[in-house]
């Protein structure tokens, strides 16, 4: 069940990519910011929505109590979120989310060292821990493999003149997909733990819906509230051209909703193979916004592909021997 629920994050959170940047205005300083306003409003009204199925209740203790459980892994999410956002000002969805990506590498590393010095890394693996290792390091590679390939991309523009650059700000842009992997591998290997029901913190899934739903809804009104200021009139959520920032809202929370529960279940091997929604990313990027694709770029999607295709294997394999 963990790699259906890992399978549909990635294809939601990929195709959430394609409206983030389809949302994304150029000329807008504060486009970012837009984007986390819609967030922040349909990932608190999920958590609203959800509050009756709490499983430690929805009393304001409670709420605080295990806001300050999750907020290693809330801070790390909305931070690399907001940063993710603005980079897509600077460059294409086909170099931000391979290079953001990564992050599903390190935090799998980090849960290995964690778990392995709790002694319960073994039990993620199942009995085929060789096959399934082999799988999340192909899918490992062919992650940080397009990400090498797009910076390489990136440095070979330096020679053309800067109204031809797709990558108008060169390497010093790439800071914005670098920062975010930095803060989404703390907020990925703060969820593996948290989630964890042997040494995790007690939090179920339906709470940590509700706790990182209602902390971006409080991110999201921050931002809203410093937009007015700055703009000295409200922002308006609902004119014409922000509903494709709600799409991407939407595609957001759905990914979450699966994210949640995969990485519950099997951390260590949910939280590369999530990390691989950059394909879909790509790969949407390369059908509606035209963004063209190298031979490497492809060799890559396909290495990531197999990777998937491995897991899903075993993971029938499994079903079938248990």
């Amino acid at each position: 069940m963990w790699f259906l629920l890992a399978l549909l994050c990635l294809l939601f959170w990929g195709t959430a990519d394609l409206f983030y940047k389809k949302g994304t205005d150029e000329s807008d300083r504060y486009s970012h910011l837009k984007i986390a306003v819609w967030v922040g409003l349909v990932m608190g009204v999920f958590a609203f929505a959800l509050m009756p199925l709490s499983e430690t209740g929805f009393s304001v203790r409670s709420l605080f109590d295990n806001a300050i459980k999750y907020s290693p892994a809330s801070l790390g999410y909305i931070v690399s979120m907001v940063i993710g956002y603005a980079g897509l000002r600077y460059l294409e969805v086909s170099v931000v989310s391979p290079v953001q990506n990564a992050s599903g590498a390190f935090s799998a590393i980090a849960m290995l060292v964690w778990f392995s010095i709790r002694g319960v890394a073994g039990e993620f693996f199942g009995d085929y821990w060789c096959l399934n290792v082999a799988g999340t390091a192909v899918i490992v590679i062919g992650v940080i493999g397009l990400g090498i390939v797009e910076q390489n991309l990136s440095r070979k523009e330096k020679s053309l003149a800067k109204e031809e650059r797709k990558y108008r700000f060169g390497a010093l842009a790439l800071i914005f997909p670098i920062l975010y992997c930095v803060f989404d591998t703390v907020g990925t290997t703060a969820d593996g733990i948290i989630l964890n029901e042997e040494t995790g913190l007690g939090l179920g899934e339906i709470d940590v819906l509700i706790i990182y739903g209602l902390t971006f809804f409080v991110a999201g009104i921050v931002a809203w509230a410093f937009l007015w200021v700055k703009n000295k009139k409200p922002y308006n959520l609902f004119s014409a051209g922000e509903r494709t920032k709600g799409m991407a809202a939407l595609c957001e929370e759905g990914g979450q909703i699966f994210y949640v529960y995969a990485m519950a279940a099997r951390p260590l091997l949910a939280a590369p193979m999530i990390s691989a929604y950059c394909i879909v990313s790509v790969i949407l990027s390369r059908i509606f916004l035209k963004e063209k694709l190298k031979a490497l770029q492809y060799a890559c999607v396909i290495a990531v592909i197999a990777g998937i295709i491995m897991l899903g294997i075993l993971e029938g394999i499994e079903e079938a021997a248990g």
